[in-house]
């Protein structure tokens, strides 16, 4: 039987502290989502003077990012390049920003991030991501 690292709230907190210091080191008003490996919702933090509809499409991304097992960006990457039946999917998750949470190969939950630019948005997942990978 094999077994995996699994989100404790412990860890949440800690994806959430990390992720939140990359984005005050930086300015930037964004919503940050952690999902466990369903993608289903753990922890969820807006910023002060982070956009409404940045929650939903915060946690879109985690969502995708958890159940497709990479980055969101490959996915945009995708539709960007003429896979238009990906447009049919929830298309705020396949934007660039969502990041899973890789221990020992195994996919363990993911981050999303909302509210700067795409490349922003994943820099402050992959901040996050390091408090615990």
């Amino acid at each position: 039987m094999q077994t995996k690292a699994i989100l404790g709230q412990r860890e949440v907190d800690a994806i959430l502290n990390a992720a939140q210091n990359e984005a005050d080191a930086n300015g930037w008003a964004v919503t940050i989502s952690v999902a466990d490996d369903g993608g289903h919702l753990l922890g969820l933090r807006r910023l002060d003077n982070a956009p409404p509809f940045t929650a939903i499409v915060s946690a879109e991304k985690a969502y995708a990012a958890a159940l497709g097992r990479r980055e969101t960006r490959l996915f945009e990457q995708m539709i960007n390049n003429g896979r238009n039946a990906f447009l049919s999917a929830s298309l705020p998750g396949l934007l660039e920003g969502g990041v899973p949470i890789i221990v020992d190969g195994q996919v363990i939950g993911a981050v999303g991030v909302s509210g700067v630019k795409a490349g922003e948005d994943a820099q402050v997942a992959r901040a996050g991501i390091t408090a615990v990978a």
